[in-house]
């Protein structure tokens, strides 16, 4: 897999979401011309993206704000939604980071559980209602 691209209203709070999981801002650019017209099936594109690394190198993820055509806002929607539901990260703290991701605008949907005892576990919205999973492997 080369990346999972996510589309966000507000660019900046989602790098500053997402970097205060670990990932690095590789680059940001806007993108634009025929080849995304064609890439993306819709015309006069106008966009920005951000490209982010995971800590570990091997996986990216792209942030995209729409210029044009203007982005469709979708209210939050149920985690059992069809279609993408979340991204999952491995955290060392799992309420340390939660504490932090706070102050970037993620709410915990319910609470951190338990799983046996191997993981602690949580579901998080962040910038533009994204969900991401935080789990926290139990030594």
């Amino acid at each position: 897999m080369d990346n999972v691209a996510i589309v966000v209203e507000d660019l900046d709070a989602a790098i500053a979401f997402f970097a205060e999981l670990g990932l690095q801002l590789q680059g940001r650019s806007p993108i634009e011309g025929a080849f995304a017209d064609h890439a993306v099936g819709l015309s006069g594109v106008r966009s920005e993206i951000a490209m982010m690394r995971t800590p570990d190198g091997h996986g990216r993820l792209e942030l995209t704000k729409y210029l044009h055509p203007r982005m469709i806002p979708a209210t939050p929607v149920p985690a059992n939604t069809q279609g993408l539901h979340r991204i999952m990260f491995a955290v060392d703290d799992i309420d340390d980071t939660i504490e932090r991701l706070r102050a970037h605008g993620g709410r915990v949907l319910d609470r951190v559980a338990q799983y046996e005892d191997l993981y602690r576990l949580c579901y998080m919205r962040g910038p533009s209602g994204i969900i991401v999973a935080l789990a926290e492997e139990i030594s």
